[in-house]
């Protein structure tokens, strides 16, 4: 993805400008106007290599990649000749080729190639200013011919150019020292041995280099002889943890106009990065040619990850993250025309260009229902997660198109099935339906459900669940013949788990039977018996709806001393933890106390029945009746000792 800036002629007053980078005001920064420097042969180094690494949080920023003289300048010096504004070009063949090539690649291949060859003036180009994604990307420059191009690199904060070898060319115009590189020793580093290595200094009577380490000491370092190395080597302790700034002055001893120099940066053998470049832009010179693209948002917005990219030096175009879909094109400023939303052509000169772009974008609408007796009731409030979002229901998620997986709450008192994933199709809606299947149960309580001809009892319906959410439904009681109420038997309403719906009903019973009651739309059904006369009972029915059906009779006879209580459950299901709620008669001068329990049931059962309060809970029941029995000590007249009982599980 070849992105560039181009600049081919400067004015005039350029050479001066350019003269005034050699100012020692302008060497502040690191690098300070300290030419880098690509030589075209008999350099040990073919080509120069810089780090540019670009983290996930700049992802996207303008990398403003800029380069100052990339060109080769005929004015700088040929045959022996100095010319004014001096920056260290050199060639020593005259009117033979000499090219200099600015390469900048990533973890997608080539983002832009500039090559450069002769010219008579120092220029300033753009390189790359747009963003990019995250990843390392290095800038490789390299020359060809029979000499050496000096050039100064800089980029936009937060990014730093970084290397471990690199050159530069130091020139006698410069009296006052320049900074080369800036190294982070790190406290890992602690122990180890760092070696600072110059290559091709000519001798000390060339020029002199130093090191200033943290706190402020300078040590000087070793001149490397004529096409040698010279090795500086350190013992990190925790004293040198931190930055040290390479110097490099030339003499006034030099012979030489300029004089390129290799630096190179290790820890023991392995090779360290160390940040270079960077440049002071003076005041009065302007990047004459130079290309700003803007890729973004219909709201203006930058597209992050988005770029662009140059064919020849008049056409650009952007480069769209994936999935991204163009909209427009716009010349801000310059000449040209707009061919397409995805191609400008311009002319050279000061150019901005602007892509407008949009993700492509659908949407998925999620609701949620409670399945309950044949009725769909919509549910509000509900959370569920998708695309990596908690939201809750009803709602519409703006979403890229793909499918996306809902994850739904449990409800309590109901169970859920995960949905299908929601397909999103740009500019069209996807559904998805959370279902949740309410679970309820009816209970049917009698008591006393023993008494004599014509006595009066209760008949008490109980529609529980546990789902929080409000349910309707309608309680029924039918009454068998002989059995009569001046009482309404059927209540509507609703009921949750925080409220249930109950029926209660005094009936005159004169005769043994059984009524039954009903739960709308649930469709439950349970039944509770009634005896006319033994001493006393009580019975309870649960049904489960969907699930397990299950009915407790109690009965109570006198006994020689206290009571016989008799228990017997019946059940069509495998049941976990059954609890038979009985409760012990109370008043009285001695508390009630139970007898040893006895259990009769399907041998395969695991009932293991235990008490825990006025509850006997069996372990496992499996399909069958159990009886169980136990004398019931009390000083209670007989038709007090009657207490309902209750069935859960």
């Amino acid at each position: 993805m070849p992105t560039l800036f181009s600049a081919r002629a400067l004015p005039a007053a350029l050479v001066l400008a350019g003269a005034l980078l050699l100012s020692p005001a302008a060497a502040a920064q690191t690098g300070g106007i300290l030419p880098l420097v690509s030589v075209g042969e008999k350099w040990p180094q073919a080509q120069e290599s810089y780090e540019i690494r670009v983290s996930p949080q700049n992802a996207g920023r303008p990398l403003g990649l800029e380069v100052y003289s990339p060109g080769f300048n005929l004015a700088d010096y040929v045959d022996g000749r100095r010319g004014d504004g001096y920056f260290g070009d050199e060639l020593y063949k005259k009117n033979e080729p000499f090219e200099t090539t600015f390469t900048l690649t990533g973890p997608g291949g080539t983002v832009t190639e500039r090559r450069y060859g002769l010219g008579r003036e120092h220029t300033w180009e753009g390189l790359f200013a747009g963003g990019l994604p995250a990843g390392t990307y290095t800038l490789k420059v390299t020359s060809r011919g029979d000499g050496k191009n000096s050039f100064a690199l800089r980029v936009a904060a937060p990014f730093v150019l970084e290397t471990s070898d690199f050159s530069v060319n130091a020139r006698s115009t410069d009296a006052e020292p320049l900074l080369a590189a800036r190294l982070n020793v790190t406290a890992d580093w602690v122990g180890k041995t760092l070696n600072l290595l110059n290559y091709d200094v000519d001798g000390p009577q060339e020029a002199e280099l130093w090191a200033v380490q943290p706190g402020g000491a300078r040590v000087n370092l070793t001149p490397s002889d004529n096409g040698k190395t010279a090795t500086d080597s350190f013992a990190i302790t925790p004293a040198l943890v931190g930055e040290w700034g390479m110097y490099i002055r030339v003499l006034p001893t030099t012979k030489q106009y300029s004089n390129a120099i290799r630096y190179s940066f290790r820890l023991g053998e392995q090779a360290v990065r160390a940040s270079v470049g960077g440049f002071t832009l003076p005041d009065t010179v302007k990047i004459a040619n130079q290309l700003l693209v803007e890729v973004v948002d219909p709201q203006g917005r930058p597209i992050p990850g988005a770029s662009y990219t140059l064919v020849g030096d008049t056409v650009v175009r952007p480069v769209l993250p994936a999935g991204y879909l163009p909209v427009s094109s716009v010349l801000v400023t310059g000449t040209g025309n707009m061919v397409s939303p995805t191609e400008v052509r311009y002319q050279p000169g000061f150019t901005k260009v602007r892509f407008v772009a949009r993700a492509p974008e659908g949407q998925l609408q999620v609701d949620a229902v409670a399945l309950y007796g044949g009725q769909r009731l919509p549910l509000s409030g509900v959370p569920f997660e998708v695309a990596g979002r908690t939201l809750t229901t009803p709602a519409t998620v703006p979403l890229a198109p793909g499918d996306y997986p809902v994850t739904p709450t449990p409800i309590p008192g109901s169970t859920v099935t995960p949905p299908l994933p929601g397909r999103v199709s740009d500019g069209a809606a996807g559904r998805v339906t959370i279902e949740y299947r309410v679970r309820t149960d009816l209970t049917l309580v009698t008591a006393p459900d023993i008494l004599n001809v014509c006595d009066v009892t209760q008949l008490t319906a109980l529609a529980k669940t546990d789902f929080p959410y409000r349910l309707p439904g309608r309680l029924n009681l039918t009454l068998p013949t002989g059995w009569t109420s001046d009482y309404p038997l059927e209540v509507a309403g609703e009921f949750s788990a925080a409220q249930p719906l109950r029926l209660k009903v005094p009936v005159r019973v004169c005769r043994t039977d059984t009524a039954e009651a009903t739960l709308d739309p649930a469709a439950l059904r349970v039944t509770g018996q009634a005896r006319v006369r033994n001493p006393g009972g009580a019975n309870v029915t649960r049904t489960v709806e969907g699930g397990a059906r299950a009915s407790l009779q109690k009965s109570v006879e006198a006994a020689a001393q206290g009571y016989q209580v008799t228990l017997v459950l019946t059940v069509d299901s495998t049941l976990e933890n059954v609890r038979l709620t009985d409760p012990l008669p109370t008043g009285g001068a001695q508390p009630a106390v139970r007898g040893p329990l006895q259990v009769q049931g399907p041998s395969l059962a695991n009932t293991n029945p235990r008490f825990e309060g006025d509850a006997i809970v069996l372990t496992r029941v499996i399909p069958g009746t159990y009886t169980l029995t136990y004398t019931l000590f009390t000083d209670q007249p007989a038709d007090r000792v009657v207490t309902p009982p209750d069935l859960v599980w």
